[in-house]
């Protein structure tokens, strides 16, 4: 297993990402994460559409709600795009904070039980077991097109050049 010790800072704090970073122009791995009812979502569902995973630490913390609000939101004005929001939170979470904060176009995912899209991606913190922030962008034909692990998993990642990635 690789480590990438001091990949990413939590509060100014360096922390190890497990196993590879994924790059622009890679075949996007296919991964197994599950949805709120327990079902599995796989990223092949969504073959020959353009696909934005939105990785995020906590849903429970006010970076990875705004985060997930702002694609939920963002999603109304993109066509043909599945927008993925993968975290370690258990699936009845993501049910729960779907439902207060009105959470209806995302998809939010969870990798809790094998960490399998977070070890294919590169997103998990070795010494917390929770993904790092960050984007990336999946276009129709599965390629990687962007990724972003947003260096200071605190800090908002760039919205803006993520969707340019799937426009």
């Amino acid at each position: 297993m690789k480590k990438r010790a001091g990949a990413v800072t939590l509060g100014g704090n360096p922390m190890t990402l497990l196993e590879e970073e994924i790059k622009v122009g890679d075949v996007a791995p296919d991964f197994t994460v599950l949805d709120k009812d327990l079902n599995p979502v796989r990223l092949s569902d969504a073959k020959g559409k353009k696909v934005l995973i939105s990785v995020v630490p906590s849903i429970d913390t006010p970076v990875c709600a705004s985060q997930t609000r702002r694609f939920n939101e963002e999603l109304a004005t993109l066509e043909e795009v599945e927008v993925y929001t993968v975290s370690v939170d258990l699936p009845f979470a993501l049910g729960r904070y779907c439902a207060v904060e009105g959470i209806d176009k995302v998809k939010t995912l969870s990798d809790h039980k094998e960490l399998d899209f977070g070890r294919k991606y590169g997103f998990v913190i070795d010494e917390l077991r929770i993904l790092a922030r960050g984007i990336v962008a999946v276009d129709e034909e599965g390629v990687v097109t962007h990724v972003e692990y947003v260096p200071e998993v605190t800090e908002h990642p760039d919205y803006e050049r993520a969707l340019e990635a799937v426009r």
